[in-house]
């Protein structure tokens, strides 16, 4: 399923209007990034928790030359979804 299969998909499901979906969806992705951006935490019961998680800096090992990299610290954004969410797909 991609973004517009998605959208249309929440429009049917709600009876929104695409517009009205596709703004929901632009403030909902805007509003994650804002928070994780200032390392708050977003924890949605019942679906999971988005955060950024820091990674400090490492030395990795290129695969395809086996040559040494120094790879910079950085923030990676993570979602853990929840053992409810997780159970009610298998």
């Amino acid at each position: 399923m991609n973004k517009t299969e998605f959208l249309r998909a929440v429009a049917t499901e709600t009876g929104a209007t695409l517009k009205e979906t596709t703004a929901f969806y632009d403030a909902f992705v805007k509003t994650v990034h804002d928070a994780m951006a200032n390392n708050d935490k977003i924890s949605l019961v019942g679906f999971g928790t988005f955060e950024a998680k820091a990674k400090p800096a490492r030395t990795c090992v290129n695969p395809m030359t086996g040559k040494k990299i120094e790879v910079a610290a950085c923030k990676a954004p993570v979602l853990k979804f929840g053992k409810n969410f997780k159970e009610s797909i298998n």
